[in-house]
């Protein structure tokens, strides 16, 4: 028999997208399944981007642009690193792509050999590991607790390390975790990585999204780490634009140029719409993210609130992103009929099944002791979700 790909046969389906994938298809049979599994806002794109990107359709902007992207754009994304991280790039320190998730794919495959580690803490975001392995890198993971709001210390970073240590993998604001690195917090870490050479790949993707005063501080913007670093954002996030499918990365031009060249030769550019629109993005006033922030503010407060007040539930306050990550190991090996709790997933199965309602486990993060929720989704909504599952908590014995 014909054998396919060792390596592709290697990476796992992303189990976020399954999770979703599975509730849709549920939906669509008819059953009233609550999901908050989403990782993505549920407003609407802003009116104004939306104008953007149809006055860009009326003026014929649908040809091809430079793989890197559309030039106005790139000067906005310069600005925009510039203004909010601290990050003073050229032109050429910018790619722009179909989505973070392929900024990050391409940064990756040009940083990596075979046999390389890559070190990223759990609970990662799915597409890390899978991400690492395709580069034929190793993922290296520090392990995180939840007494700690799922923080590494730099003495774990530091014996992480070792000779094939090619890139340290950073993610702040944290999906699944919401968990937000103060700067005084990356500054620790940057003194572990300032005298070894290891990239930094900075995942920022929710660095507006965040909660009780918090700031956002690129680690890119220290000195002696800016030219190891690329900084990897979009505007799915804080712009309600998932589906726009925009990202970009910001780095050594050389580690650009490698990502593009990578590019040309699978996307080729990222849609000229979806470009017109997010140049928009970036030069709005912010009013919308701030309306949109504050909404999730309200939806947080509420939910951990709740969950906190579950006995057997273990729930921190998260800092930002729109997610909570809360332990639900006390609920494993109880039952109800003939269903049986034992882990992350049979305890998201059982409530998707019995409750109706989605939550992504915790293994798909690397975490199996933890569930996620998101809170993407309206207050009346997970206010009946909450409802739900303290409902069929109670049924596990």
């Amino acid at each position: 028999m014909t054998e396919y790909s060792n390596l592709i046969s290697s990476i796992e389906e992303s189990k976020t997208l399954a999770i979703t994938s599975l509730i849709k298809r549920l939906q669509a049979e008819g059953k009233k399944i609550l999901s908050f599994s989403a990782g993505e806002p549920d407003f609407n794109t802003p009116e104004y981007i939306k104008s953007a990107a149809i006055s860009a359709i009326r003026n014929n902007q649908t040809k091809y642009t430079p793989v890197q992207g559309t030039a106005k754009f790139i000067e906005s994304i310069v600005e925009k690193f510039n203004k909010d991280n601290n990050l003073f790039f050229k032109n050429e320190n910018i790619l722009v792509s179909t989505g973070a998730k392929q900024s990050l794919y391409n940064v990756m495959l040009a940083l990596c050999n075979p046999g390389d580690e890559v070190i990223m803490q759990s609970p990662y975001w799915v597409s890390y590991p899978e991400i690492t392995k395709i580069a034929q890198a190793k993922p290296v993971i520090i392990n995180t607790d939840i007494k700690n709001n799922f923080k590494i210390h730099p003495d774990q970073l530091k014996e992480a390390i070792t000779e094939k240590t090619k890139v340290f993998l950073f993610n702040t604001p944290s999906n699944p975790t919401g968990t937000v690195y103060s700067k005084s917090e990356i500054l620790d870490l940057a003194e572990v990585l300032i005298d070894k050479d290891i990239f930094i790949v900075s995942d920022e993707i929710y660095e507006k999204i965040l909660f009780d005063g918090e700031k956002h501080f690129s680690i890119g913007s220290i000195d002696e780490l800016k030219n190891r670093t690329v900084t990897i954002n979009g505007v799915s996030k804080a712009f309600a634009m998932t589906g726009w499918r925009i990202g970009y990365a910001g780095g050594n031009k050389d580690i650009i140029k490698l990502a593009k060249n990578l590019q040309s030769q699978s996307t080729s550019n990222a849609s000229s719409i979806s470009q017109a629109a997010a140049n928009a993005a970036l030069n709005g006033d912010g009013k919308e993210i701030s309306k949109m922030v504050e909404e999730f503010n309200l939806r947080r407060n509420y939910i951990v609130k709740e969950l906190q007040s579950i006995e057997g539930i273990n729930c921190t306050t998260p800092k930002g992103a729109f997610y909570t990550f809360f332990d639900v190991s006390n609920y494993y090996n109880k039952s109800f009929n003939d269903f049986a709790v034992i882990d992350s997933i049979s305890f998201c199965n059982y409530l998707i099944n019995e409750a109706n309602i989605g939550l992504v486990p915790g293994v798909a993060f690397g975490n199996d002791n933890c569930v996620r929720m998101s809170y993407a989704a309206s207050m009346d909504d997970i206010k009946e979700g909450i409802s739900r599952l303290k409902e069929f908590l109670l049924k596990l014995n």
